[in-house]
């Protein structure tokens, strides 16, 4: 059974105008692709924000774009929880071909306000309808997980903002990364590559993602434990729970909501690794299904959203690569059906099962290779 989008009423309409936050974007090139949440739009002449945005998480980004050829520039964006009657105003910089924001004291916020009726025919309303698939992907998102995660900087770049190694280096550091580029470009052998600056991320501009563990089992572990550990992941899980989320373990969850919005809306590949990782160890931790019934619970729920929104053939660009999402779950299935949890999450995730075989053709009960006999050829 479908379901069913819920539908602008003219109640609902109402309430959101003279309690929906408002986002004003000043400045703004004709054509600029803009976007909040899963819509996306090119800007028309007089495009001057948005209105009736629900209080929430809600993610803006944009995109410069050439008028000559149409192309468009990395994508930017940022995560921002607006509060209710919340009026934000950012205008675009020509320069930097970015939006600033422009902090308003609330004498300002008052008057712009009291002129929304004087916006409003160049503002585009919230697009109620896909309100519900967004809260679906975002449901564990808390004002202060954004704060957490997002760049010291502020916004959130698809295209990593890299700069040369010597421009934060010492003058000292400087030196010795000259004499090794000099050294370098003498080298015969050296190739086109060995020759390109060293770059790093401008500091700054990454996410804040929660560090994955390097070791996954405890100190004094036996040899046995640390097989055992090295294919079941509940100590690893453990340790991020008690490191990361100390008081709500649902936020493991939020983190892999945050980090999908940042690759599938935002287009940044270190979204899909974090997400990839977060999923693996979770999907991998056999001990802690019995004691976290209800955050896996939630993470099959999470994943069935999650899965809705990408299109059929994503998975064979990007995850089938190394077939990593149907090993994975081919495995937590096989651990969630054998583990000593509620008949209820166990039924659970059969459905969920059903549902990925039927949309994606994927077998969840092939023998893995690694666990495949082996032909020797005598």
């Amino acid at each position: 059974m479908a379901e069913s989008s819920p539908q602008m009423t003219q109640e609902i309409a109402r309430k959101l105008f003279s309690e929906g936050a408002t986002l004003i974007f000043l400045n703004v090139p004709l054509g600029t692709e803009f976007g909040i949440d899963y819509n996306t739009w090119n800007t028309a002449e007089n495009f001057k924000g948005v209105k009736m945005i629900p209080p929430g998480v809600h993610f803006v980004y944009y995109s410069a774009v050439n008028v000559r050829d149409r192309s468009t520039a990395p994508r930017m964006g940022f995560f921002h929880c607006f509060q209710k009657e919340e009026m934000m105003m950012l205008s675009w910089s020509k320069r930097d071909e970015d939006a600033v924001e422009h902090h308003l004291e609330d004498a300002e916020k008052a008057e712009y306000r009291g002129r929304l009726r004087e916006f409003d025919p160049f503002l585009g309303s919230y697009p109620y309808e896909s309100l519900k698939k967004w809260v679906s992907l975002t449901s564990h998102i808390t004002e202060n997980l954004v704060k957490a995660w997002m760049p010291s900087c502020g916004k959130i770049f698809s295209a990593p903002q890299l700069i040369a190694d010597d421009k934060t280096a010492t003058t000292a550091e400087r030196a010795e990364l000259a004499e090794s580029q000099r050294k370098t470009a003498e080298d015969s052998s050296a190739t086109a590559e060995d020759l390109l600056p060293r770059m790093h991320c401008k500091p700054g501009t990454e996410i804040r993602f929660s560090a994955i563990p390097k070791k996954n089992y405890p100190d004094g572990a036996s040899p046995a434990d640390v097989t055992k550990y090295c294919m079941d992941l509940s100590y690893t899980l453990k340790t991020m729970l008690r490191t990361h989320y100390p008081d709500n373990a649902n936020g493991i969850l939020a983190e892999i909501q945050f980090a999908f919005v940042c690759f599938l809306i935002g287009q940044v590949y270190d979204g899909f690794e974090q997400w990839k990782q977060l999923v693996h160890i979770l999907c991998a931790s056999e001990e802690a299904l019995s004691t976290h019934q209800d955050l896996y619970s939630n993470l099959i729920s999470m994943l069935h959203f999650q899965l809705k929104e990408v299109p059929a053939d994503f998975f064979i660009d990007i995850v089938s690569r190394d077939n990593f999402l149907t090993s994975t779950l081919q495995g937590f299935f096989a651990n969630l059906q054998a583990s000593d949890v509620s008949e209820q999450l166990k039924n659970k995730g059969r459905k969920f099962k059903d549902s990925l075989t039927k949309r994606f053709k994927w077998d969840f009960e092939a023998m893995p290779d690694e666990e495949a006999p082996v032909i020797v050829q005598l």
